[in-house]
Formats: C-alpha cells, sequence, structure tokens
C-alpha cells in the first residue's frame, strides 16, 4: 500500500498507504500546528476515518484475491494510482537528473516491493496481523534514529509485541510472517528514500513519478497475469476500490487532517492503524484474532504512540 501522508511530516520523510504511508508511521516529529480545539478535533475524527478506510481498502483487495491473487491487486493498484497522480502532479522527467532518478526509481521498487508482501502476507496470515508486522517498518526507523533510552525501551516492547502476536513455532506461518516483515523493511525504506525525494522534487511530485515507473513496470506483468488468471469485473472493481481508499482517499484526508492537527499527534493516532486492521478483518473478511494476538497488537501500538509522544514532547514548541 502506498504510506500515508505522515510519512511526509513524521518519520523521516504520501499518497498514502499506504498508507499510508507511513507508521508513529510514519518519527522525529514536527511542532504543534496551529488550531482551535474544534479544528483540531474535526482533525482527530478525520484522521481515524482515513485510517479505518485505509484497512477497509486493504480488505477490498483480499476480498479479490480468490480470482486474481495478491499480483492482480497490486496490478491494479500500481496502474489506478498512476493514473490518478499523474495528472495531478504532472512530473516533468524531461528535466530529472541523476540525483532524482535514482530516487525515484528506488522509490517505485519499494512500492512494488511493499504491495506485493504485504498483500501475500495477507493472504497467508490475515489483515491484523500483517498491518502489525508491516506497521514495524516505520517504528524502526523512528528508534534507530534515537539514542534515548526510553526510545530503546519502546524498541524493547516492540520486540515483545512481535513474540507475542507471532508465537513462533512449529505451528506458525513463517512465510506469511516474513513476508510481513520484509513489507515493513519496504515501508522504513520508502521513508527514507521519500526524504530525500522530498528535498529534490516539489510535492507529490517524486511520489507520482515512482508510481508512474512502477505502472511501466506492472503494465505487461498485468497483461501476462490477467491472460493466464481471468479477472471477473467484481475483482476488478474490488482491487480498483483498494488503491483508490487505501491511497487516493487516505492521501486526500491525511493533507486536510494534518492542516489541523501538529505532526507528532497525528503520529500518535497512527498508532492505531493495527487496530483498525484488526477490527476490519473481523468485519470484512472473518478473521478473529486470538487473545495472545491482540496482546502482541497492543504491545506494538503501545510502543509506536509512547515513542510518538515522546518524540512530540521533544519537538519546540509554538505558539498555539
Amino acid at each position: 500500500m502506498l504510506p500515508r501522508m505522515t510519512d511526509l511530516r513524521s518519520a523521516p520523510g504520501s499518497a498514502a498507504d499506504a498508507s499510508t504511508p507511513t507508521p508513529a508511521s510514519r518519527a522525529p516529529l514536527d511542532g504543534p500546528v496551529p488550531g482551535a480545539p474544534r479544528a483540531r478535533a474535526l482533525g482527530i475524527s478525520m484522521s481515524l476515518s482515513g485510517f479505518a478506510v485505509n484497512q477497509v481498502g486493504a480488505a477490498l483487495g483480499a476480498l479479490a484475491f480468490p480470482v486474481v491473487g495478491p499480483v492482480g491487486v497490486v496490478a491494479v493498484r500500481q496502474l489506478v494510482t498512476a493514473a490518478v497522480l499523474l495528472p495531478i502532479a504532472r512530473p516533468r522527467f524531461t528535466r530529472y537528473r541523476a540525483a532524482e532518478w535514482w530516487p525515484v526509481l528506488g522509490l517505485a521498487l519499494v512500492f512494488s516491493v511493499m504491495n506485493l508482501t504485504l498483500y501475500a502476507s495477507i493472504q497467508r496470515i490475515g489483515l491484523g496481523l500483517a498491518v502489525t508486522l508491516e506497521f514495524l517498518g516505520p517504528l524502526a526507523v523512528a528508534l534507530l534514529t534515537s539514542r534515548r533510552i526510553a526510545d530503546a525501551a519502546c524498541a524493547l516492547l516492540a520486540a515483545a509485541g512481535v513474540l507475542v502476536l507471532t508465537h513462533p513455532g512449529p505451528a506458525s506461518d513463517l512465510l506469511g510472517i516474513g513476508l510481513g516483515l520484509v513489507a515493513a523493511a519496504a515501508w522504513a525504506g520508502y521513508i527514507l528514500l521519500n526524504r530525500t525525494l522530498g528535498r529534490r522534487l516539489p510535492g507529490i511530485e517524486g511520489t507520482a513519478a515512482a508510481s508512474a515507473v512502477a505502472a511501466l513496470v506492472w503494465l505487461p506483468v498485468a497483461i501476462l497475469w490477467f491472460a493466464a488468471h481471468p479477472p471477473t469485473a467484481g475483482a476488478l472493481l474490488l482491487a480498483a476500490g483498494c488503491a483508490l481508499l487505501s491511497s487516493i482517499v487516505p492521501y486526500v484526508v491525511d493533507l486536510l487532517a494534518l492542516r489541523r492537527l501538529p505532526a507528532g499527534l497525528f503520529g500518535i493516532l497512527t498508532s492505531t492503524s493495527p487496530v483498525w486492521a484488526a477490527l476490519v478483518g473481523w468485519i470484512l473478511l472473518g478473521e478473529r484474532l486470538r487473545p495472545a494476538e491482540w496482546i502482541g497488537v497492543a504491545l506494538i501500538v503501545t510502543s509506536s504512540a509512547v515513542a510518538s509522544g515522546l518524540a512530540l514532547r521533544r519537538a519546540p514548541r509554538t505558539a498555539d
């Protein structure tokens, strides 16, 4: 999924997934953004709604798996996302030099790896667990860039959450867990690459350019895949809905919410994403987490929220 707008304002470094990205999501945090309490309340409600919609989009993609599989869903997502972002950002490819091209190409690769491994993980271990594991990527970026003891404690708490969540043993789906962790690493890579690209290209131009490159790669893949796995209209609509709800809609919602909230508070709210994923997986996909798995989710969410809160307290204060 495309990481969320938090990536632009939090952990170093969209058009969501995402999601966007973004993980909290998406790590050193900005100071407060001026705004009345009513505006902040609206921003909080918009943020939480955006996180829920993001996970609903992922669930729609999962519903298309029986017909087109994760590869088909990712192909449609990449094509739809590029089709929406390109007319908005209008990247000027002919003006790019090596300094712009290498992060654009890296971001395109990260998009593909992140989305494919996340959806393959969802197919094997469920939406709630896969999204929680993916969430470790931006959390790792936030914690590894700090040398404070409190952040090290948060990292240990998150590690404990992973152990409880995945309960490694002979019955564990190690491949599904591994795919979720690869998605986490890709999300961390997205944050670092997007930070570099954000310094070299304005607005969302870098994200749009990377989406266009990824779409060019995925177009022949889509043709070959759908030739071997003929899609139904319903499956294509589900995959397209996944692209809109997990990429485009969260991007717009995040953009509006960040005008009303400090980025640090937004990061703390983003920590609820794994909970939304578990709830949506339960309601729409019939996936139920065991008590131990809920404990693992709670430990990781708490670790991210505490790390974000500590970063927010350390951020320079500006007048409200």
